[in-house]
């Protein structure tokens, strides 16, 4: 491996009052320093803002509503965070930066770029990346489901070769962890897709997200052929013993399927697949529609908006062409939210049917 990424959750990151963990923050920071100098390059992603914020300003939760509380605790809690995070460093005798996103800039192609040239280049200047989303301005409709979407996201925009997601708990269970006979999940098959007898819908107490999220992101990541990694973050040098001793560690693996070695993954090949009740209804002479996100079977490639993109039906048989309305992250984003409103995917006055 040259490339790894390391989501750390708020649950790693702060203590039960809610207050920041430095204790905590100092030694992941040890942890990634030593496998920087291994060789290996980290990119964090990193939580923690809004609670740090909130243990700062120490102001009551009912004199604001979500979203002003939110952009006022990330504010200040941004820059305390990313303060202990330089101190740690460079205690080390190593640098990071910081690199704050939202999730449109991931459906514009000019943006995503920039992000990513700033990070090869903070790369091959041996700076740790240390990426949050910028909750000053991501609000509803432009926020990230949570910070694990933001890993996977940038796990394929980096290539990486692997994803940890550093938890609070030692990784996926059979049952509620805290009663007794649940049993830890070592490996999990790119192809399961129902977790609901394992995972609780419960968000953490500090982050946004829950073990569901981080599940339904493992599988997608893993099934694009980046190997995914749930472990406690709160464990003593669980980044370099996952490195080390994979074996021994505990933490739940979701594997990638045998079919999707890395060097025969690609981007090139952008494909929507609808069901083929949608395929009869947009043969239909004179009854135009648009695709929509709830026609979506699957997809596969990255692409933007109004890039071209071939439709398939269920067996894979190419049946048109149209120009994407919106980009695959925010497609991923849908497909992973069976609870979303319908996106339009491609319109029908860009759609080609052959």
């Amino acid at each position: 491996m040259k490339r790894i990424t390391v989501k750390i959750g708020s649950n790693v990151l702060t203590r039960e009052d809610g207050t920041l963990d430095v204790t905590r923050m100092s030694a992941l920071v040890d942890q990634i320093v030593c496998l920087n100098r291994r060789g290996l390059e980290i990119i964090v992603i990193s939580s923690g803002a809004v609670a740090s914020g909130r243990s700062e300003l120490k102001i009551p939760t009912d004199s604001l509503d979500a979203v002003s509380a939110r952009q006022l605790f990330s504010a200040v809690g941004q820059a305390k965070l990313m303060n202990h995070y330089f101190d740690f460093f460079r205690n080390n005798n190593s640098a990071c930066g910081q690199v704050l996103t939202t999730k449109e800039e991931f459906t514009i192609r000019s943006h995503y770029r920039n992000i990513k040239r700033c990070m090869d280049i903070m790369l091959e200047n041996k700076v740790v990346p240390i990426v949050n989303e910028n909750d000053t301005i991501s609000v509803t409709e432009l926020m990230f489901t949570d910070n694990d979407e933001l890993s996977g996201l940038i796990s394929e925009m980096m290539n990486s070769d692997m994803l940890i997601i550093l938890s609070n708990v030692d990784g996926i269970f059979t049952d509620n962890p805290s009663n007794e006979g649940a049993e830890l999940i070592r490996e999990i098959e790119a192809d399961r897709e129902d977790f609901s007898m394992c995972v609780t819908t419960k968000k953490s107490k500090f982050g946004r997200g829950g073990m569901i999220t981080k599940c339904n992101i493992a599988r997608r990541i893993a099934s694009e052929g980046i190997p995914v990694i749930i472990a406690n973050g709160k464990r003593e040098n669980i980044l370099v013993d996952l490195i080390d001793h994979p074996e021994t560690t505990r933490s739940t693996r979701f594997l990638t399927p045998p079919k999707t070695a890395r060097e025969n993954r690609t981007y090139t090949k952008r494909t929507v697949a609808v069901d083929s009740q949608i395929v009869g209804e947009l043969s239909k002479i004179g009854a135009p529609r648009d695709i929509n996100s709830k026609d979506i079977i699957h997809y596969t490639g990255e692409f933007f908006r109004d890039e071209l993109i071939s439709v398939l039906d269920g067996n894979g048989k190419a049946i048109g062409v149209g120009k994407a309305a919106c980009s695959s992250a925010e497609l991923a984003s849908l497909l992973e939210n069976p609870n979303s409103a319908p996106q339009t995917v491609i319109r029908s006055d860009f759609l080609f049917l052959e």
